[in-house]
């Protein structure tokens, strides 16, 4: 084992009032099958209970570094430039790292030297710890990943694991790439070797209505205009940029956008993914009550009611189109 100084393995969660999932998000790291490495928490400005679970914990692999807000980007940012490990695990605090998640990717890195981030397929929990679905990532091979990278985040960034010193020869991430910060640093590090996603599921992804984790579609098209044209350069965002995303987010911020986004998002999962009707028609009734004149939320409700082979044949057709 290696000196607490010296640690081979980071893992970089940053925290931001997370105390409904943040005591099963440590628990899943420190249970690790893998015990050699540091936790680096970096709780940036939380106002809830976040820090006192965090501090109730004993355990000597946690380092906790506290900050105003800056924002996930800012959170790790520090956490980048404080980190003793020679691999970046990324981790948030509402998600679940499987038992042998670190064991399986530092493996997978220390038998690759030419390999520099690696990421793998998750399942998606509800906000209440509720299996919604497993995803695989829409490439697993380096070619396919280069192919793809700029028309899909090829990556879930809480289950990836990194070369440090590339993250910090790319500049670390974009404070103002507003909820594609992790996007944008992955064309750059594709540059420095080569990237694939194991097909293995090693963490869970929790969905909830605090998360930024939505769909982006819902952002409007200015929005994703923006952001293709800055994947497209693989270049820094722009004062004019980061202030034009931005407004464009604090117009989404409500408590109740945010709410309609995850229901909306959860529905699509039970009917296109997991076809369990009666908890697609669920979430539709939530939206209903949050805005009775948003149509999607009608037209997923009378969807549901078709039979499953008409549903998955539709969704053949969306996806091919």
């Amino acid at each position: 084992m290696r000196s607490p100084q010296t640690p081979l393995v980071t893992v970089l969660m940053p925290v931001y009032n997370a105390q409904s999932y943040l005591k099963e998000a440590i628990d899943s790291i420190l249970n690790q099958s893998h015990t050699d490495f540091e936790f680096l928490i970096v709780d940036d400005g939380s106002t809830d209970e976040s820090v006192n679970i965090i501090n109730s914990y004993s355990d000597s692999r946690i380092r906790l570094i506290q900050q105003s807000n800056a924002g996930v980007s800012g959170a790790l940012n520090t956490g980048l430039s404080l980190a003793k490990g020679k691999y970046i695990v990324r981790f948030d605090a509402d998600d679940v790292s499987l038992a042998n998640r670190i064991e399986v990717q530092l493996a997978f890195m220390e038998q690759h030297p030419d390999y520099v981030l690696v990421g793998c397929d998750v399942e998606y929990l509800t906000e209440s710890g509720e299996f919604i679905f497993q995803y695989q990532n829409t490439g697993h091979r380096d070619e396919e990943i280069r192919a793809r990278l700029l028309q899909k985040n090829p990556f879930i960034h809480s289950a990836v694991i990194a070369l440090k010193e590339v993250l910090l020869k790319c500049g670390g991430y974009d404070p103002l790439a507003h909820t594609f910060e992790d996007h944008l640093l992955w064309t750059k590090v594709i540059e420095y070797g080569k990237v694939c996603n194991l097909n293995a599921v090693l963490v869970r992804v929790r969905l909830n209505a605090q998360s930024v984790t939505s769909d982006e579609r819902m952002r409007g098209a200015r929005f994703l205009s923006l952001r293709q044209d800055i994947l497209n350069r693989k270049g820094t965002v722009s004062e004019t940029e980061g202030a034009a995303l931005r407004a464009i987010l604090l117009k989404q911020n409500a408590t109740s956008e945010k709410a309609m986004g995850y229901h909306m998002l959860v529905a699509k999962k039970y009917l296109w993914n997991n076809y369990q009707p009666k908890k697609v028609r669920l979430h539709c009734r939530q939206m209903f009550q949050l805005n009775p004149w948003m149509p999607m939320s009608y037209l997923l409700f009378i969807v549901s009611f078709l039979p499953e082979s008409w549903i998955k044949r539709m969704y053949r057709n969306l996806k091919a189109a």
